[in-house]
């Protein structure tokens, strides 16, 4: 059976199945069952930088939800908007894709643009150890201006009202890249602040303004579109955190926001 394999085991977090499952339980060990988000933001670095943050995040989802999860993330190679139909392999086993609902968002299916990108593989085994009998929809997005996230939205809700899935919808994304921590702060605060109120095109104007170094602008902006359009009325940020606080160097950071969609 096809399937679209592991690229990044081993190095954005471990490939051995057993210490995998060990670092996750620590991370969600330290985090809350909080309500049943409709969306989340996630970020999808090395999970020594990233992981508790994400835990976060995944845990404003209710633990017993077995749906689909439409993933999306950004293309960190230049690659136009695709969809994968195959099976996705994880270190803790495979998660099957939700293929009738990847048809129904009539995106075109691009198996190659995805084997390389890390952006959805790192969400993937925090999906299969907390919500083991969930599918997904992966869903990489090269254009992240205004107009492609509000098409991609209406695409998401049209094939949720096509399929009648129970959906809920991950964005993929870090925060400033490479900036001192202060910058970080600075850029990525006000911008989350927008998103609060499900203002996404304040949301624009405000990375824009600040230059900020958002990689998955568009993917979130999608999430939240899709997620107001199925009733949603606030978010909020859950928590906030720099590779700073791993490494000790804030000199240059990269940002992790866990948003909740609700």
């Amino acid at each position: 059976m096809k399937m679209r394999t592991c690229a990044v085991a081993g190095m954005f977090y471990p490939r051995d199945p057993s210490h995998l499952e060990q670092l996750l339980e620590t991370f969600f060990s330290e985090t809350h069952a909080e309500g049943d988000s409709m969306g989340i933001v996630s970020p999808h670095a090395g999970y020594i930088y990233s992981g508790q943050v994400a835990a976060h995040a995944f845990s404003a989802i209710s633990p017993d939800f077995s749906g689909t999860f439409v993933v999306i993330g950004p293309s960190h190679r230049g690659y136009l908007n695709c969809v994968s139909q195959v099976p996705w392999e994880t270190p803790l086993g495979v998660i099957d894709t939700d293929v009738e609902f990847v048809q129904a968002l009539d995106i075109e299916a691009d198996e190659y643009s995805q084997k390389d990108e890390h952006s959805l593989e790192v969400q993937m085994p925090f999906i299969k150890y907390r919500f083991p009998r969930a599918r997904i929809v992966p869903v990489m997005m090269g254009q992240q201006d205004y107009a492609s996230a509000m098409r991609l939205a209406d695409r998401i809700i049209a094939a949720v009202r096509l399929t009648k899935r129970d959906v809920r919808i991950v964005a993929s994304s870090d925060f400033s890249h490479y900036v001192s921590e202060q910058k970080a702060k600075a850029d990525d605060l006000p911008a989350i602040e927008a998103l609060t109120t499900l203002d996404v095109q304040e949301f624009y104007r405000r990375i824009e303004a600040r230059q900020a170094t958002v990689c998955g602008y568009g993917p979130i902006s999608a999430m939240v579109m899709a997620c107001k359009k199925l009733g949603a009325e606030t978010a909020r940020l859950i928590r906030y955190a720099t590779s700073g606080d791993v490494t000790g160097d804030y000199r240059e950071v990269v940002g992790y926001a866990a948003i909740a969609v609700m």
